[in-house]
């Protein structure tokens, strides 16, 4: 008797608990979800992050979603720590490329693999432009190649770091252009496209957002669009393909991951509902204001769209000889 009053106690316990709504710690999320931003607050990366958080914490009922600005070493600290975090879903990362794709080889000892993260999906991309100080004396990118090879070292470009988008798309316009120019690194985007319009420095490869403005404005010139079509926000200037440097293609990226060793499961859901949140009208407005065109990928297209930007940009770190810091 003793025994069958246990089994129905145990039965009905069972049964209660299958009754009770599934435990927080079975759901996710279930409690604060940080996303990293390795640069400090304020950039493009930075409010596309905040886009992200505002999103996804809706979707989620209102569980929490947080942004940390972890700035430092070329955007390694930040990425390092992410690296090293837990695979289960509460610490992401919101990155442009360098951290996602290349800097494992321009720095000896960044402290992770990019290829090791876990890819959840492109956010989002904005093209680069070519934007060339008014008293450089060329007014298309056949006239300005001509002009640097008449004149080796003389032309110098200004990039928003070693390592920067700017500065591997400089890269590769020597590369691929047979020219030689004078790297000028500056702390930013900002100070780099003042010095372009004041005529400091003569060349500077900015997004859309910041360098046709300038270009409307007749402070600068624009000699070609590095994505492989034009942009709707100037289309009369050519893409640098069409402007005489086929297969020439620069667009500033940025991408969602998480910690390597992530559970798949958990991975997709990620995946699923940042998609949702990107493909909403709201979310449409906010990136349209930054100038951003919407990612949206799934997480298959994220592997091939990271592994196709490793490849190009390590490939011209190399042929640039660029040396690890």
């Amino acid at each position: 008797m003793d025994q069958l009053i246990k089994r129905a106690g145990s039965l009905i316990a069972a049964l209660v608990v299958a009754a009770l709504p599934v435990s927080a710690q079975d759901v996710f999320p279930s409690r604060t979800v940080k996303i990293v931003v390795p640069s400090a607050a304020g950039s493009t990366t930075d409010s596309l992050a905040r886009i992200v958080a505002e999103g996804l914490q809706k979707r989620w009922n209102g569980n929490p979603v947080i942004v940390e600005n972890v700035a430092g070493a070329a955007m390694n600290l930040g990425a390092r720590g992410v690296a090293r975090s837990a695979p289960d879903g509460y610490t992401l990362m919101v990155a442009p490329p360098a951290p996602l794709s290349f800097n494992h080889v321009l720095y000896k000892d960044p402290g992770y693999e990019p290829t090791k993260f876990t890819p959840i999906t492109m956010l989002a991309k904005i093209p680069n432009v070519m934007v060339v100080a008014n008293k450089v004396p060329a007014k298309t990118l056949t006239e300005f190649i001509a002009y640097a090879k008449a004149n080796p070292g003389k032309l110098n470009y200004a990039s928003s770091g070693v390592g920067s988008t700017a500065h591997l798309t400089a890269a590769l316009l020597e590369v691929r252009g047979g020219i030689k120019m004078v790297h000028v690194p500056y702390r930013g985007a900002i100070p780099a496209l003042t010095d372009v319009v004041a005529g400091h420095v003569d060349l500077f490869f900015d997004t859309v957002a910041t360098g046709v403005p300038m270009y409307k404005d007749g402070k600068a010139k624009i000699l070609g669009v590095g994505d492989v079509v034009r942009a709707p926000a100037a289309p009369e200037i050519p893409t640098m393909a069409e402007a005489g440097l086929p297969g020439f293609r620069s667009t500033t990226w940025f991408g969602l991951v998480a910690p390597p060793g992530m559970a798949d499961a958990i991975a997709e859901k990620l995946n699923a509902d940042t998609v949702a949140l990107l493909k909403s009208a709201d979310a449409l407005a906010l990136l349209g204001k930054l100038s951003l065109d919407v990612g949206a990928t799934s997480r298959t297209e994220t592997v091939k769209f990271f592994t196709a930007e490793a490849e190009q940009w390590v490939k011209v770190i190399k042929e640039a000889g660029i040396e690890p810091q």
